[in-house]
């Protein structure tokens, strides 16, 4: 017997499908399933590799600015600075630290997978019923199921009484899948495979016998496992953006330092010891040590504020990453909705109704016309009521009320949403209760004399009642099969109208068009304490009316997506449901036209690139396996889109992992999808993702700012240290003066812009180019303008000072320090604000770090002017009251050359435009 024999058991018949297996309906001897076990191994799902820990340290050195600061401290090695070298690799270590911590993401979303699955299974063994760990399941075991219980393995089901299995972490339906032996056609979606269970899902209703058809790996989670393990993550745009920097840096450093080495020994005939002292300054002033640090703090300081708003982030790249998505995927089912089955329409044969509220919450009303209508004097309304009230198991529990259900008591989504209404049973049931209870008419199962569950054979459920003392049989189910139960309509059980069959299925798919689930209503008079299929069956039913049941979209949602599109984001909805349910909630949404969706089976007969075209023009997909989530996602990536994938069930967990940004919903979500995800939403809420988005946009503008910040300070320096060894002049500055720049005061200064709030326009511009430059022209004209300025001011002032020789060295040096120093502090002012101008008000009332950070600053460079120990070590001077003046005058320039910069971009942008 070989697995790949069953391609499709879905389709297969149960006689055909147990020779198949060699097995028949007494199951397996021990014998027979112990040498199974040895052939096809034991029911779990294989441990992923984990690299070991060199690999994982390794991995984190592996970048080129890291390169650049471990240059830096060799180089401080060689000249004997040893402070300064261990200071450079502290500031390495850290970074690998954070790399650390923060890794670990396909591990954990493997084992998370695998907390989903069955511990124990009831299996027929040697002619009896036996429980065996669930890892010792083979195919062809017969295995028993009850409600409540975990499926052990993909099994096909034989017989069932009810059986209903809880599918949406795998399908992403929110209404359980009823079950039944019938085989199903071969190309059916997996939310459609109604002969089939799947394991690691949950038995809702009802019992059953099925034969295990795959284990492990072979099953529908194994395979979504494989696919976790087998997803290739992408670089994120940030990382992919330093990385050419620090290329393009490493390779201008090496270079100019080589040239400069030759030019001087050549030209200046320089001394070696003293030439490999000045090229060892340069390349200290070209290398922005500070910059991993500030990056690591800029990204820190999001996550900080975007758990604030419930986005907790595992990844700390992805939090800029969000700034630049371009293409939002969403899963429909409580994501976009609220996962809550809700009545939205009522048609008797008195009207058709609106039903206000959603969620189980009950809160609403009945109304028609916009007016508030009173079922009491409704007389059809109410026994429509009246049938949802009793032809019912669920119940609705309020905030703080105890349930004596100990499965209820271990939810881990009720810990989580303990302030909420809760469901106990079925969710359609359950929006039918709500219902009931919205009106205040709900008897329940008071009087109840009777019933007969709701059976995936029969397609109904009816109770026997004692209402007022007439026995009445209250029916709900499929609409086709109550319409053949009924021989009249009207408000109750003496109805006589003759039943219009066809108007009454114009109404059904009315309902059905707009993605609502319908279910029909009938009464009739009963007799006895008992009630039997005959008494059902035998017709005679009146109908009262239809029920139009959605998952009703977050309201939130609708306006985040508004948000989204507003600030040029595209909004795709993903989902398991069927393709009229996910048109109409797509068009609510004002996702998508309403008229125009992909459904999985139509992507499965696409190639790669018929896709990419695909994916382009639409934004509804339907009945998708965890295979097309990540198919489309994958195409999105071709097209040059930045994703974010959003999702709850363990289907979601492959396209999270491959997406730009994967983001988890953390109250319904399963685990393996939270730990595949980069981000988790603490609220469930599609709004957040919006809000993140803003922050996300707003740290990529903040740490643009950082490097636009310390960049011309390291060309400053640079340019002094280019110009005095091509004169063959004395350095203006020394390697530790260099990094007391670089190190003390660009990190003291630079991190007051982690903290800047979004800039007014944050969310009114497009998504920025994830494959463009971090810079971009306007940076790079900005950072050679100030380069020259700054280190022209700086060359100037030491020239002056110094007089060829004449004048004290040191005092030069320091001066030329204090210049770079205070060119700095004016410059912070101007970077707060990358386009708009500084002079405004809010330079003033936001973001109190920056002034704090400039007073700090303050003090820190007066302790190194003034402080003997600090003289003695950087050989730095005190200033006279002129030198002051010059050292301020020169940043006062500073800060108005950028401003008159910013005003002829800003002129030149309109004009453009």
């Amino acid at each position: 017997m070989h697995l790949t024999e069953l391609t499709d058991p879905h389709a297969t018949s149960p006689k055909e499908l147990l020779e198949l297996l060699e097995t028949d309906d007494r199951g397996l001897s021990s014998d027979e399933a112990a040498s199974r076990l040895e052939e096809f191994g034991p029911n779990k799902l294989p441990e992923a590799e984990r690299p070991n820990i060199f690999v994982r340290v390794f991995r984190h050195f592996n970048d080129p600015l890291i390169y650049l600061l471990l240059v830096a401290a060799v180089v401080m090695a060689v000249t004997g600075h040893w402070i300064d070298t261990w200071v450079i690799l502290a500031v390495v270590v850290v970074n690998a630290v954070i790399g650390l911590v923060q890794e670990g993401q396909a591990e954990s979303a493997l084992e998370g997978i695998k907390d989903m699955l069955s511990a124990e299974a009831h299996v027929h063994r040697d002619g009896e019923w036996v429980e065996v760990p669930a890892e010792e399941v083979v195919p062809g075991d017969l295995i028993r199921l009850s409600s409540g219980d975990r499926v052990p393995a993909d099994a096909r089901v034989l017989a069932g009484t009810n059986l209903g299995a809880e599918e949406a972490a795998l399908t992403g339906e929110s209404v359980p899948s009823n079950k039944d032996p019938g085989a199903v056609e071969e190309d059916a979606d997996l939310g459609d495979r109604t002969s089939m269970v799947y394991s690691g899902t949950m038995i809702t209703s009802g019992r059953g016998r099925a034969v295990v058809t795959a284990t492990g790996e072979h099953t529908e989670i194994g395979k979504i496992n494989t696919m976790v393990s087998e997803v290739e993550t992408l670089a994120t745009p940030l990382t992919r953006a330093m990385s050419r920097f620090g290329r393009m840096l490493t390779f201008i450093i090496l270079g100019a330092s080589a040239a400069l080495f030759v030019f001087a020994w050549l030209v200046h005939d320089m001394p070696l010891d003293e030439l490999f002292r000045a090229v060892v300054a340069f390349a200290v002033s070209m290398i922005p040590e500070g910059l991993p640090a500030i990056m690591t703090i800029t990204l820190a300081r999001g996550v900080q504020l975007m758990a604030k708003r419930n986005a907790i982030t595992r990844q700390l790249n992805s939090v800029e990453t969000l700034g630049s998505v371009t293409v939002i995927c969403s899963d429909k089912t409580g994501t976009l909705t609220r996962n809550e089955m809700t009545v939205r329409r009522l048609v008797t044969t008195e009207g058709a109704y609106e039903v206000t509220g959603t969620g189980y919450a009950p809160e609403g009303e009945i109304e028609q016309d916009g007016e508030a209508v009173d079922p009491e004097e409704t007389p059809g309304l109410r026994t429509l009521l009246e049938v949802a009230s009793r032809a019912n198991d669920a119940n609705v529990v309020g905030p703080g009320e105890q349930e004596e259900d100990d499965d209820a008591q271990d939810s881990a989504e009720e810990d989580e949403a303990g302030e909420e209404w809760q469901l106990r049973g079925e969710p359609t049931d359950g929006g039918l209760r709500t219902l009931a209870m919205k009106a205040g008419h709900d008897p329940g199962d008071e009087g109840r004399k009777g019933e007969i569950p709701f059976d995936s054979d029969h397609q109904y459920m009816a109770t026997l009642d004692d209402v007022d003392g007439e026995r009445i049989i209250h029916l709900k189910g499929a609409p086709g099969t109550v319409l053949d139960l009924c021989e009249t309509q009207g408000t109750g059980v003496d109805g006589d109208e003759a039943l219009d069959r066809e108007a009454w299925e114009e109404r059904v798919d009315e309902l059905s068009a707009e993605g609502m689930r319908v279910l029909a209503a009938a009464v009739k008079s009963g007799d006895g304490d008992e009630l039997t299929s005959e008494d059902v069956d035998g017709g005679g039913f009146v109908l009262v009316g239809l029920y139009g049941i959605i998952d009703p979209p977050r309201d939130e949602a609708i306006q985040a997506i508004a948000e989204a599109q507003e600030a040029g984001i595209t909004v795709k909805m993903i989902t398991g449901d069927h393709r009229g349910t996910a048109l109409a909630i797509g068009a609510e949404m004002g996702i998508g036209n309403g008229e125009d969706a992909l459904i999985g089976s139509e992507i499965e007969g696409m190639s790669d690139s018929e896709l990419q075209e695909a994916v382009g023009s639409t934004d509804v997909f339907a009945r998708t396996s965890p295979e097309h989530k990540l198919r489309i996602v994958e195409a999105l990536q071709e097209r040059g889109e930045v994703t974010a994938m959003t999702g709850d069930g363990v289907n979601d967990a492959p396209s999270l992992k491959r997406a730009d940004v994967g983001v988890a919903m953390g109250i319904k979500g399963t685990e393996a999808t939270k730990e595949a995800a980069d981000i988790v939403l603490a609220d469930d809420n599609f709004a957040t993702i919006e809000n993140a988005i803003e922050r996300g946009r707003a740290i990529y503008d903040n740490l643009r700012k950082s490097i636009l910040f310390i960049l011309p300070t390291n060309g400053a320096e640079g340019l002094v240290i280019v110009v005095a060894i091509l004169a063959g002049l004395t350095l203006p500055l020394t390697p530790l003066q260099v990094l007391w720049v670089n190190m003390v005061v660009s990190v003291t200064l630079a991190l007051a812009l982690a903290f800047e709030p979004p800039e007014p326009d944050v969310m009114k511009r497009p998504p920025r180019d994830a494959d463009a430059g971090i810079l971009g022209r306007s940076g790079l004209i900005r950072i050679g303008f100030l380069t020259v300025l700054v280190g022209g001011a700086a060359l100037g002032l030491f020239a002056l000072v110094y007089r060829g020789g004449e004048g004290d060295l040191e005092v030069a040096r320091t001066l030329t320090v204090n210049v770079l120093v205070f060119a700095q502090v004016f410059y912070l002012f101007n970077v707060r604000f990358l386009r708009e101008s500084s002079l405004r008000r809010e330079l003033f009332t936001t973001n109190p770090v920056s002034w704090i950070s400039v007073a700090v600053l303050i003090v820190l460079q007066l302790v190194f002017l003034y402080a003997p120990f600090m003289q003695e070590l950087f050989g730095s001077r005190p200033l006279s009251v002129v030198e002051w003046g010059w050292t301020l005058g020169i940043g006062a320039a500073v800060f108005v050359a950028v401003e008159v910069e910013k005003l002829v971009g800003r002129k030149l942008a309109d004009r453009a435009e």
